[in-house]
């Protein structure tokens, strides 16, 4: 077994006896946040009132990091390193809280929480206490990119941390509660994609402390040479710290530090001075200390120190039961805080020394505040990749693949600070002409045949969503750029992650100090309409329906209709700070709707009507016919198209919306449309059909306060797919264009009888598709060859 257990370690006695009192004081101040409420130096006998009446808080995992965070500013100061500390186990909050406040970060950022006995007081008080901050390492906590109230995403965010960060060093406690997700076992492979010319190191520390909140922990019970045998089949070289003597695991911990520092420097060093860049066996350190350490022993007769017991309060009773009380007071004296702290509260000179300083501290690191060290892009003008389209219709595209030249470029413009992540997906996608001016990054074997891998890539694909969205979470919170292409149904998977960031960017946004980052935009191709060739478990539009349940300042939602909408959306997100851009296009090809003067027009107003594609100019019309999405808005126009020729006399107002936000009112986003704004373009009375991408229940949502809500209907995604063709594909949902029309003669007042004949062949023109779909394997030409044509003359009309 790789070990480094010595006494007689690299740490002097003076070393040694420093660094354990500066872990005491940090042990204490994690207590004194999770219980006390006054009192904070002991300066009197402990009371109930000195209590919090409610305890919140998690001490199990706390002395670790503590531990953890101790040595790592020792290595800082002695090699003058660029390093940021993660926090893995999710409710290890009061411990980095503790150490901010000893190295004057907090005090500096919240003036009323100096390094004297009233700020220690109000550090304490504000801990997981109405009005003050979270229990987790959360927005609030400097030097903190991960919230860590969720498991699973540590090591992910540390390895997008150090992408093209050469100096940095990335610690990152992994709790072994969280080495059970499936996110974190996926991680340790991101250590395949990591440039050690170009990026950052990672040091992966998994902190064994044996327990969950009631559960043994499963890599703290395998055999051990079975763990060691997984991490080295991960790609590391690990290396144990185990113990319960304080002084034996300091001595232990420090050698093994300066161990993995060495290893760290030496293979920067030959992939940096000319060597190959190859995958190299990176060190990763096992850290087996007791849950609870340092804690109470026993509690009400039962043992609590190296237990699931002390995961949380583990003396819970403390204002009820006298015995509690004296435990604490116990527990509390013994890291003997008189020695810790002077007369005035303030730490002792010999802590206020030992760690580093300035932007050297891992809690004033400036990459965690990403917002202070993030730069423009060098965007190219997305106008000079315009897709020719001399009249509404007039050519067909693929508007992913119209998009791809320009991400290609944005590429090639930023090699340091932008990157794009997919899940093994951006050629199918249609974003391959990224391949022209870069690689996958790449840093393990290859062989003959392999496509664009190399350790210099700068597209990131991998197939978990969850790293993919990791990365880059990572990425853009130390101050960089980058977009996630995916399959639209598969980006669920980080439906719980979107949670997090959007919470993470809601409580930065008032955070005075917190810089903006840059947004985090998604790019989901693939989309339900076209999934015909992958069927029913690919069809699933419910990711914006997630994204729209966040905070109305933090979300975005973009539906451009076409190839030039797309190009000006995405410069519009890549420009943007603090959002979750999300953006919905297909690859397929499709029809062109708006030259890119047009385009840009449209994207900004985020809705518009189309008067090239109506037939009520200067009146009210009969029917609105509404679209959103590149699907929805194709049979839109057909049917548009349909009215015209069967009913001229029938005034139609075609509105496309490609910004979801502007259906609301501005009370809930700010993008909403007034209410007078909404009525221009909806009516107040008229009947409006509405083709949308997703889940039609949305749209009713985002309208419901609106004038004309009892006249909207809506057709979208039912939850009906299959392995069919597109034409079915709407069919099977009831947004095609047949169905359209016949909602117009089921909706407009009077027109139902006049228009039965209309209304029939509507029916039979259905079942005549579905039938040829069923004969011959594919959409009815008739259909899949429909172009719009603009007439010279008002009214404008297309043909089969």
């Amino acid at each position: 077994m790789d070990t480094a257990l010595d006494l007689h370690g690299p740490l002097t006695e003076d070393e040694l006896r420093r660094l354990d009192a500066y872990w005491r004081a940090a042990n204490y101040l994690t207590v004194g946040q999770i219980y006390l409420l006054d009192n904070p130096l002991l300066r009197e006998p402990l009371t109930p009132e000195h209590v919090k009446p409610r305890l919140l808080g998690h001490w199990g995992t706390s002395p670790g990091l503590n531990l953890l965070y101790a040595h790592l500013n020792r290595v800082i100061v002695n090699r003058d390193l660029s390093a940021m500390f993660i926090t893995g186990p999710g409710h290890g909050g009061p411990a980095i809280v503790a150490n901010t406040w000893l190295e004057g970060t907090w005090s500096e950022k919240y003036h009323g929480t100096g390094r004297d006995e009233a700020g220690m007081a109000r550090l304490f008080r504000q801990f997981s206490f109405p009005g003050g901050i979270p229990s987790h390492v959360a927005a609030e906590v400097p030097g903190s990119i991960h919230e860590g109230g969720e498991l699973g995403y540590a090591l992910s965010h540390a390895y997008g941390a150090a992408f093209d960060h050469p100096d940095l060093l990335v610690a990152c406690v992994i709790g072994d509660g969280e080495a059970e997700t499936g996110p974190l076992a996926g991680s340790w492979l991101s250590n395949v994609f990591l440039n050690p010319a170009r990026d950052g190191a990672v040091l992966p520390i998994l902190h064994l402390n044996g327990y969950k909140i009631a559960n043994p922990t499963v890599l703290d019970r395998i055999p051990a040479d079975d763990l060691l045998e997984m991490m080295r089949g991960f790609g590391y070289q690990p290396y144990v710290v185990a113990g319960d003597e304080p002084a034996r695991v300091h001595q232990a911990l420090a050698a093994t530090l300066d161990r993995a520092l060495d290893e760290i420097a030496a293979i920067q060093r030959a992939a940096r001075t000319g060597g190959a860049v190859e995958r190299p066996r990176w060190p990763m350190i096992i850290l087996r200390t007791p849950k609870g350490w340092t804690g109470p022993r026993d509690v009400d007769g039962k043992q609590v120190e190296g237990t699931y017991r002390s995961h949380q309060v583990p003396l819970s009773e403390v204002r009820k039961n006298p015995d509690h009380l004296a435990g604490l007071e116990r527990w509390l004296r013994s890291y003997r805080p008189e020695e810790l702290f002077d007369a005035t509260g303030a730490p002792v000179a010999e802590l206020v020394d030992l760690p580093p300083k300035g932007d050297r501290r891992m809690s004033a690191n400036p990459v965690t505040n990403g917002g202070v060290v993030l730069r423009e892009l060098n965007l190219p003008d997305f106008r000079d990749y315009a897709v020719d389209v001399p009249r509404p219709g007039a050519t067909v595209a693929g508007a992913a693949g119209a998009l791809g030249p320009w991400i290609r470029d944005v590429i090639a413009a930023n090699p340091e600070t932008f990157r794009l992540f997919g899940p093994d997906e951006v050629a199918s996608n249609r974003l391959g002409a990224a391949f022209e001016v870069t690689d996958r990054a790449w840093v393990a074997g290859t062989v003959p045949g392999d496509d664009h891998l190399s350790p210099d890539g700068r597209v990131m694909e991998v197939l978990s969503e969850h790293l993919c969205q990791g990365w880059l979470e990572g990425y853009l919170l130390t101050g960089r750029h980058g977009i996630f292409t995916s399959y639209e149904a598969f980006i669920h998977i980080v439906d719980s992650m979107v949670n997090q960031h959007a919470k993470w960017l809601k409580v930065t946004r008032g955070i005075p100090w917190r810089q903006p980052v840059a947004s985090l935009n998604y790019l989901l191709s693939s989309h339900v309409w076209r999934q015909d060739h992958n069927g029913f478990s690919h069809q699933d539009p419910g990711f914006i329906d997630h994204v729209m349940n966040k905070k109305a300042e933090v979300v975005r939602v973009y539906l451009p209709p076409d190839g030039n909408t797309l190009l000006s959306t995405m410069d519009h997100c890549l420009r943007s700070r603090h959002y979750i851009n999300v953006v919905v296009a297909g690859k397929q090809p499709a029809p062109n709707w708006l030259s890119m003067d047009e385009a840009i027009q449209h994207a900004r107003r985020g809705i518009g009507i189309w008067d090239w594609a109506s037939t009520d100019q200067g009146s009210e019309p009969d029917v609105v016919l509404a679209c959103a999405g590149d699907v929805p808005t194709l049979e839109t126009l057909a049917a548009a198209d349909l009215l015209h020729r069967h009913l001229p006399e029938l005034k139609v107002r075609v509105v496309n919306v490609v910004d979801l936000m502007r259906l609301q009112p501005p009370s809930e986003h700010p993008h909403g449309l007034s209410d007078k704004e909404f009525d221009t373009i909806f009516t107040q009375s008229r009947p409006v059909i509405f083709a949308y991408h997703g889940y039609p229940w949305l749209i009713h949502r985002l309208t419901y306060r609106r004038t004309n809500h009892d006249n909207l209907h809506v057709r979208g995604y039912k939850e009906e797919g299959t392995t069919t063709t597109p034409f079915d594909m709407v069919m099977l949902n009831d947004l095609d264009r047949f169905h359209l029309v016949i909602d117009v003669i089921d909706r407009v007042p009077g027109l139902a009888a006049r228009a039965a004949h209309l209304r029939q062949e509507m029916v039979d023109a259905r079942q005549s598709c579905r039938d040829y779909t069923r004969r011959y394997g594919e959409d009815d030409p008739r259909v899949a060859e429909w172009r719009w044509i603009r007439e010279t003359e008002p009214g404008l009309r297309g043909e089969q």
